[in-house]
């Protein structure tokens, strides 16, 4: 068989190997759900189980080669990609000890001792990092050091999931400045980590292994390794990234000025710029791309692919129903009634996700408004179009909120994950966003991405952009209607009123938050 490429990727709700060609073909792919539990002890936390998880991880890459039958030692090398955020702390012998996934929760404490220990500190940290308190390593490393005393005095390393990923397949300890720079313990501008914020803070230094560029080769499959997984020993393993940023790569978003959209449980908004440089607000999260030399703005949109969800096993029970007689998707058939309601929903607006606040970071209630008692007009596919308008009209706000921070819009977005199947709503973006909407024809977006700095790394591709050029195919384009997007504008200045009076109420504690970062 010809050279192929393998990526790892530990996702937030499974992990899978997927195995490509040369050329970008997906040729194979297994994957395994995962649960990572909370700790009934510590309300929000989000343990990782990397005994169980490894198991799975190992039993995907096993599983790819036995289904594409290819000989290991034409896998030309291995690259992995991961959730971001999640950390996983060591002994000094190479043993995790401790580990929490991306979203954990349980340092509400330590953000407080940290505001306490000097009220500016987040945003003075945020511009050398472009991270706050929100979702770094730095309260939750503290969390270990006051409620585990004992397991951080034997931490002797720390690493991000597609380290250790790395890690078991070679026995080397790296690190990459993709998800690396999700901890906030580094710097942004030298993409290598910063001892002076953990210091800075009364926290070990010196527990950050070395950082590899992201399309390096960091180390071969292990003797270990090869017996675990059925790998070739020696086979190279090169650093990938994080999630976001290698599916960007995977979507072809790799040269400064252009955009990425992600629509999935969370929607995520990318912006690639050439200067690492930070909001002055601090309002939206800077990374390091996985291109060398290349940053990214990043913005956040919280749970639209849930709320969907849930939004459709709630209240299109009969559309569930009559797709298991017709054997077409729920979402499709509420498509069709959906579309033929016009854009702006009658006035009906909701409130789920807020535009971007990194360092205040807080989702009102959830709620529904500005609906009348007509049947013909209010049903539950106004309701669900609604939903659709709401998540984009978030996303436009991203969009603008970049552009106050750079001086830059780009012409036209890419738009890729679970969402980005949908036609209604790849067109209710592009109204709403009055740009071009790129759809890619590749469904694993993130696993493309490492296999090409796999491939980037031992040589097969001699640039990241040309290869992504390469081997990215479109599938199809959403030109916006402008005539729809004038009624957006007008629609997105009532909106951001009417969240900034509904978040007002959250903060009053009169309704819960949708969502709110620990210490808010």
């Amino acid at each position: 068989m010809a050279k192929t490429l393998m990526a790892v990727d530990a996702g937030t709700g499974s992990v899978r190997a997927v195995l490509f060609s040369l050329d970008g073909e997906q040729l194979g792919c297994v994957q395994q759900e995962w649960t990572h539990l909370e700790d009934p002890r510590f309300p929000g936390s989000m343990d990782f189980d990397w005994t169980t998880n490894w198991e799975l991880a190992r039993g995907c890459i096993r599983g790819v080669i036995e289904q594409t039958g290819v000989d290991p030692k034409d896998i030309a090398a291995v690259s992995t990609t991961c959730m971001r955020e999640g950390i996983v702390l060591y002994d000094k012998d190479g043993n995790e000890i401790w580990a929490c996934a991306n979203v954990d929760g349980r340092s509400n404490d330590e953000v407080g001792e940290l505001i306490a220990m000097d009220p500016d500190l987040e945003k003075k940290l945020y511009h050398i990092s472009g991270q706050t308190y929100a979702l770094g390593a730095l309260p939750r490393i503290l969390w270990v050091k006051n409620k585990m005393p004992e397991l951080y005095e034997k931490t002797a390393l720390c690493t991000m999931f597609n380290d250790w990923l790395i890690y078991k397949m070679t026995g080397v300890f790296s690190s990459e400045p993709s998800n690396a720079c999700t901890t906030g313990i580094y710097d942004l501008k030298k993409r290598d980590w910063d001892d002076s914020v953990a210091a800075s803070v009364g926290l070990k230094t010196g527990i950050f292994p070395k950082t590899y560029e992201c399309g390096s080769i960091v180390a071969n499959v292990s003797e270990k390794g090869a017996a675990d997984t059925g790998l070739a020993v020696g086979t190279p393993v090169v650093a990938g990234g994080g999630d976001c940023q290698l599916g960007c790569v995977g979507v072809g978003a790799v040269d400064p000025g252009q955009a990425a959209i992600f629509g999935g449980s969370f929607w995520q908004y990318e912006y690639n710029t050439d200067e690492a440089k930070t909001d002055e607000h601090c309002r939206v999260r800077v990374n390091c791309h996985s291109v060398p030399g290349m940053w990214q703005y990043e913005a956040l949109a919280f749970k639209p692919g849930m709320v969907m969800r849930w939004y459709r096993d709630a209240f299109c029970t009969a559309e569930k129903e009559l797709s298991k007689v017709c054997g077409r998707d729920p979402y499709d058939l509420m498509n069709e009634k959906a579309k033929d309601i016009p854009a702006g929903c009658y006035g009906m607006m909701c409130t789920f996700s807020d535009v971007m606040n990194y360092v205040s970071w807080r989702h009102a209630s959830p709620s529904f408004m500005n609906f009348d008692f007509d049947p013909d007009k209010y049903n539950r596919y106004t309701f669900y179009r609604a939903i659709m308008e709401n998540t984009a009209m978030v996303t436009y706000g991203h969009m603008k909120l970049v552009e106050e921070s750079t001086g830059n819009m780009p012409e036209e977005v890419v738009f890729a994950g679970g969402a980005s199947k949908s036609d209604l709503w790849c067109q209710i973006l592009a109204d709403v966003l009055g740009k071009p909407v790129n759809v890619p024809v590749v469904k694993e977006a993130t696993a493309l991405g490492a296999a090409i700095m796999a491939g980037y790394g031992v040589g097969i591709y001699t640039d990241i952009s040309e290869a992504a050029r390469k081997v990215v195919r479109f599938d199809k384009r959403y030109e916006p209607n402008m005539d729809n997007h004038k009624t957006y504008m007008e629609m997105y200045k009532v909106w951001r009123e009417v969240y900034k009076r509904e978040l007002a109420i959250s903060d009053d504690r009169l309704t819960r938050y949708m969502w709110a970062a620990p210490g808010v």
